[in-house]
């Protein structure tokens, strides 16, 4: 998941990019502030293509500076 953030963020070729996180947990990375239109986010993906998220399924936009870093799966126990 953290490479194909990654991934999205290095072929993206706009300036900012936002983090928008779904009502039932999943998060998007898309180039530039969404807009809302009509009742829905107006958000473009790393290629450029626009695509529509109705307003009521956002939960959350952020800067993808703001978004913690997320944990790995895998953690290491530092005992002997």
């Amino acid at each position: 998941m953290v490479l194909g953030l990654v991934t999205v963020m290095a072929f993206c070729g706009c300036t900012r990019h936002y983090v928008v996180t779904m009502t039932n947990g999943s998060k998007l990375t898309v180039c530039g502030k969404p807009k809302l239109q009509n009742g829905s986010y107006v958000v473009k993906d790393a290629a450029g293509k626009s695509y529509l998220v109705p307003s009521g399924r956002v939960r959350e936009i952020a800067p993808a500076s703001m978004e913690p870093e997320s944990k790995g799966r895998f953690n290491p126990s530092t005992g002997k």
